[in-house]
């Protein structure tokens, strides 16, 4: 029982990685002659199944491992199922927005190139950057669960595994761009779920439930944390999938829309009945004694680490595969994704492919450096989910041709107001400014037993629409002054042209002269949306 040898354990690791390189520099070699257009993106290629699998695999990462198994063992449960929902509903959003998205903006593949063509250059810039730094959190989230995870698997330092991990996604990415990413997802993807299937098996024979630990346990019970995080999570994880661009470069890259929805759906499935197989090991880990929530020298984060270890060591060597290749496929994920946004959206694609390479490979070197100095993957994720649930509201209004007159503007002012309504709620809840300021990181975490977090993302996305709204107000009044001031006609609320000429098939913002295709594949769009 428990760990295999540091001889086994290094091997099982260092051979999955060594065969991803190999397939990862196999394929790349392959697609060595593909454009710049192909190495960022690859818009209306891909059918149901591989879409699937690269959702699940963009989906998931090592983290899965802390996160869901520790909410087990605080909110039982009721905390597995509301999470695992949570996780796998929002991938919906995907195949609902991103037909809406493609056809408004056929040309992009990238959330802020649709801001860009609808809001603006300051609202997408604006986007990007929430985009950017949000996929370099999760970047660096990744590995410090992967380093932790080995650790507690193995009993080895994971600053090794953590190295050798950025050098083998960093060399096939860089040579491959996206499509090799696609690729590389379908393998890790399918590999996963088989490995899934192999290791809840194991924990289903090899496991002895104490029946006397699960009533007592009180983890079949609801509880106000539960009943909190029921709203929590899925604003959390909604709105925070948005400015994750491999899932949109993914959703752009379906060949239908029929692929789409088809592919996302099974993802959903899928996720849904990984995170709750994996959630329910806390459960199983309190249940079998293996953990007590009443020791204090006990982390409810590495509930799954003390089930496994009570379980043979082939059992292990499996898992560790499963977290090579959950993290792996996650990674590299990021890392097309980031590069792909970035020459999008800042360089407007015009940068040499050598020089977009060459990006790869320079991002790695902070995420590293901060990835081993991380102390808590979930504080890392709660970063940027208040941001996202004070901004993605006031975005989305501007899918509805209804909502013509909302600008740029509002978006800003109302993603900003929302972190400030956040500030304020936590004042006054606290008493101080100091307390409220550390409401905004969420300090505290999720699990806090207390209204803080609840009050934060019912805040965040309320006073985002208010201060949008307002903005709105504030930006007409002073149109309408000008117009008053100039002798002219207010027409700030008069329909744009590209409402009264739409062409099926084409860009719905853009006239033709403002849609150029270069010689290497790439679609680019000069029209800019309104801002003010």
């Amino acid at each position: 029982m428990g760990q295999p040898s540091t001889q086994a354990s290094n091997a099982i690791i260092y051979l999955t990685y060594g065969a991803f390189l190999i397939f990862g520099c196999a394929v790349a070699w392959k697609l060595r002659h593909q454009t710049k257009g192909e190495f960022l993106s690859s818009n209306r290629t891909q059918t149901a199944f591989p879409l699937a699998l690269n959702f699940i695999a963009s989906a998931l990462g090592s983290g899965i491992l802390f996160a869901y198994p520790q909410l087990a063992t605080i909110a039982g449960v009721q905390g597995v199922v509301v999470y695992a929902i949570a996780s796998a509903a929002p991938l919906m959003i995907f195949a609902t927005l991103g037909p809406i998205i493609r056809k408004k903006c056929p040309e992009g593949f990238v959330l802020p190139e649709w801001t860009r063509q609808r809001y603006g250059i300051a609202a997408a810039i604006y986007l990007s950057a929430l985009t950017l730094i949000t996929m370099f959190l999760y970047m660096v989230a990744e590995l410090s669960a992967l380093g932790q995870v080995v650790t507690a698997l193995t009993g080895m330092d994971g600053l090794p595994v953590i190295v050798v991990q950025c050098v083998v996604t960093t060399i096939y990415t860089s040579l491959g761009g996206f499509k090799i990413s696609f690729i590389t997802d379908n393998i890790q993807g399918a590999l996963v779920v088989g490995l899934v299937i192999i290791a809840t098996i194991s924990i289903g024979v090899e496991t002895e439930i104490d029946k006397s630990l699960v009533d007592s346990s009180g983890l079949l019970d609801a509880s106000l944390l539960g009943w909190q995080l029921l709203y929590i999570l899925p604003v959390a994880i909604l709105t925070n999938d948005f400015f994750l661009s491999q899932f949109w470069i993914r959703t752009f890259a379906s060949k239908t829309d029929r692929d789409l929805w088809i592919g996302v759906s099974i993802a959903a499935i899928a996720t849904l009945i990984i995170v709750t197989l994996v959630g329910s090991t806390g459960l199983l880990a309190t249940w079998t004694g293996v953990f007590d929530p009443n020791n204090p020298e006990q982390d409810g984060s590495v509930a799954f680490f003390y089930l496994i270890n009570e379980l043979p060591a082939w059992t292990v060597g499996f898992v560790l595969v499963m977290v090579v290749s959950l993290s792996t496929a996650a990674f590299d994920s990021f890392q097309s994704a980031m590069v792909s946004t970035f020459s999008n959206d800042f360089c407007r694609n015009k940068l040499n492919i050598w020089v977009i390479r060459g990006l790869v490979v320079l991002i790695i070197f902070p995420v590293v450096v901060i990835a081993l100095k991380a102390p808590s993957i979930l504080q890392i994720y709660l970063i940027s989910d208040l941001v996202s649930a004070s901004t993605i509201p006031v975005l989305v209004l501007g899918l509805s041709d209804r909502l013509y007159w909302w600008r740029g503007f509002e978006v800003i002012v109302g993603g900003l107001g929302g972190i400030l309504t956040v500030f304020i709620f936590g004042t006054i809840y606290y008493g101080n400014a100091l307390d409220g300021g550390k409401l905004i990181l969420l300090e505290n975490g999720l699990y806090a037993n207390d209204w803080s977090a609840f009050g934060a993302f019912v805040a965040a996305p309320i006073g985002g629409l208010l201060w949008g709204f307002g903005a709105c107000a504030l930006r007409l009044a002073v149109h309408f002054m000008i117009a008053k001031v100039k002798g002219r006609r207010f027409d700030a609320l008069d329909r744009p042209a590209y409402l009264r000429h739409q062409v099926e098939g084409g860009n719905e913002y853009a006239e033709d002269d403002e849609v150029h295709v270069a010689r290497d594949g790439l679609v680019t769009v000069d029209h800019k949306g309104k801002f003010f």
